[in-house]
């Protein structure tokens, strides 16, 4: 802020941003203004204990404790509080940089703590502190269309039809209602579509006395009433229908279909996926990119956290994926045996927002190598395609042109990395061992099998453990953010750190979870992690998948090419404090890790 208003700072200050505006206003009319140069000691242990909570303006103050250095706190923090809620003076305070604070009076403190919301910032952890501040992120933001209800879009009732109607019926019936759908009265509920028409009647050659039950689609896909239109998104899009049965109780009120879905954002994920199902030429590709980051800003503005963006573009680029296939296969016939394509690393995790490089490969059933330049053919002209939409070739070569073989050989390769874990296995294994099988008919179910032997192999747990300590924040970051680096890198000082710890998790556990919070909560739920350490780790990965995706998507609004570096300068003060709680939250999840593992060893 470039005016020192103490009002307007503190407003934007936790946890005052989010007081009632008369308690803000009568706290704002006590605060005072402290100067303390550095060196200044404020508090001892064992001594008077502070008489406000302080909010630091600029510079800095050291916590020790018998010597020791516990936090430093920088501008926008606060301290004080456990000394007003105790009545003792329990750490040393210390001015680290000359400093500048406004003052709470201890009434005025006692007094806001009435206040719910403001007395459990100073009563939770880190992780319902990170949480917090990415609530209120999205909140200040908020756009109306995201926070509707799936039945505020139901603007009729559905069309029944009996249970022994033929498709002529339906088809009448729909005609005649002007819709698109009708529901079948059967046991359990079915439903016919006017593409349930097209390709499984008109395409299958069958005549209008077909009875309808042989044609309609049962079990039905329903959403509740009361969802946000984001989860009957990703509903549709992960059941690929058109059409989406809402219910009301055990009542089915209405029927959405894709287009009013469509409607309800015209930035949203559907909006996407209908300009994906009408590529139909390599040149139409062109653009799949910037429509992926005009959704991804939409979708953060209006509300949604960095990790469901993920989910939806993952979705997204899986359809794209199919349809890239679907046009490969159409040039270059029936592939000769089965094959499965893996989306690896962030994409295999669902863990992907904007798009970023190229890793895949393509594994082929054994009876195909006999041709297997068919494959290599189909690998290039996928990767090929794939960049043609934006996504960059992969600098490392982790993409399918060069990783292609079949089922045995892979089962092989996956063998090797975890019977000699070499630095080269080590990262090979970190980058395959992610993969998620997108599309294709072969059943990968042999390189599961290989993955759920790793548990026997301690001595690759130890070092693929030991290599995910690789990624430790600096120290100098954990305690403050000025003073030292002026950037940090998100990615590599943060984010996959968690992701390299929550693998090796997965990998001890067997469990089938990719993705790399479900792999954290596998470990809390089998007692091999706290759930307070995988809370806060959790909302620590959340927030620096958020800040770096709000940094991303401003660097690509300005027309600079996306960064996982963030510019503390550029930060406010809460971003800056959240990240040195997010960057503590790593840095814990770290050593249970290292003491689990036992990487010293």
């Amino acid at each position: 802020m470039a005016a020192l208003d103490p009002v307007a700072y503190l407003r934007a200050t936790p946890p005052f941003h989010a007081l009632p505006q008369p308690l803000f206003e009568a706290a704002a009319a006590s605060l005072e203004v402290g100067y303390y140069p550095a060196g200044s000691r404020l508090a001892r242990v064992g001594g008077e204990p502070l008489a406000h909570l302080y909010v630091i303006r600029k510079g800095a103050v050291r916590l020790e404790r018998d010597g020791q250095i516990l936090q430093v706190l920088e501008e926008g923090e606060t301290f004080g509080y456990t000394s007003l809620i105790t009545r003792k003076a329990t750490i040393d305070v210390v001015v680290e940089d000359d400093l500048l604070a406004y003052r709470l009076p201890d009434a005025e403190f006692q007094r806001l703590l009435g206040d719910a919301q403001f007395a459990s910032h100073f009563a939770v952890g880190l992780a319902e502190r990170l949480k917090s501040s990415l609530e209120h992120s999205a909140i200040t933001t908020f756009q109306a269309d995201l926070s509707r209800q799936v039945g505020d879009l139901v603007r009729r009732a559905p069309v029944w039809i009996a249970g022994d109607a033929t498709v002529g019926d339906a088809a009448r019936l729909m005609r005649a209602e002007g819709v698109s759908s009708v529901l079948l009265r059967a046991d359990p509920p079915a439903i016919a579509t006017d593409h349930d028409f097209r390709n499984r009647v008109l395409a299958e050659g069958l005549g209008p006395d077909t009875p309808l039950a042989r044609v309609a689609t049962s079990p039905l896909r329903t959403t509740p009433a009361t969802a946000p239109i984001h989860e009957a998104w990703g509903l549709a899009l992960d059941a690929r229908v058109h059409h989406l049965p809402v219910t009301r109780g055990a009542e089915i009120v209405g029927v959405l279909t894709s287009g009013e879905l469509l409607r309800a954002s015209a930035q949203g994920p559907m909006a996407v996926l209908r300009g994906v199902e009408r590529v139909s030429t390599r040149e139409s590709l062109a653009g799949y990119g910037r429509r992926v980051a005009e959704m991804a800003g939409a979708l953060l503005a209006g509300g949604l956290d960095a990790a469901a963006i993920a989910g939806f573009v993952a979705r997204l680029n899986d359809a794209l994926l199919h349809r890239i296939l679907r046009f490969a296969e159409a040039d270059l016939g029936e592939p000769p045996a089965p094959y499965a394509w893996l989306a690896l690393g962030s994409e295999g995790r669902r863990e992907q927002t904007l798009l970023t490089d190229q890793d895949n490969a393509l594994v082929y059933a054994d009876e195909g190598e006999a041709r297997r330049a068919w494959y290599e053919v189909l690998a290039e002209r996928v990767n090929a395609d794939l960049e043609l939409a934006g996504f960059p070739a992969c600098p490392g070569g982790y993409m399918a042109r060069r990783w292609v073989g079949p089922l045995a050989e892979w089962r092989g390769r996956f063998e090797a990395w975890l019977d000699a874990p070499g630095p080269q296995a080590l990262l090979e294994a970190a980058i395959f061992f992610d993969y998620r099988r997108v599309a294709g008919r072969l059943d990968v179910g042999p390189l599961d099998a290989v993955l759920a032997t790793a548990v026997d192999r301690p001595v690759f747990l130890r070092f693929l453990a030991r290599a995910a300590l690789g990624f430790r924040p600096p120290t100098s970051l954990l305690l403050r953010l000025r003073g030292g680096s002026t950037t940090v890198d998100l990615k590599l000082q943060g984010i996959a750190a968690v992701v390299a710890v929550a693998r090796c998790y997965g990998l001890e556990l067997r469990t089938e979870a990719r993705g790399t919070l479900e792999r954290l909560e596998a470990a809390r739920d089998a007692g091999i992690l706290d759930g307070d350490a995988v809370a806060a780790a959790a909302e620590g990965f959340r927030f620096l998948n958020g800040l770096r995706l709000r940094l991303q998507l401003r660097a690509v609004a300005e027309g600079r090419p996306p960064s996982n570096e963030a510019t503390l300068a550029a930060l406010s003060a809460m971003e800056r404090s959240r990240l040195k709680d997010a960057l503590r939250a790593v840095k814990t999840l770290q050593d249970r890790a290292a003491f689990h593992f036992k990487t010293d060893f």
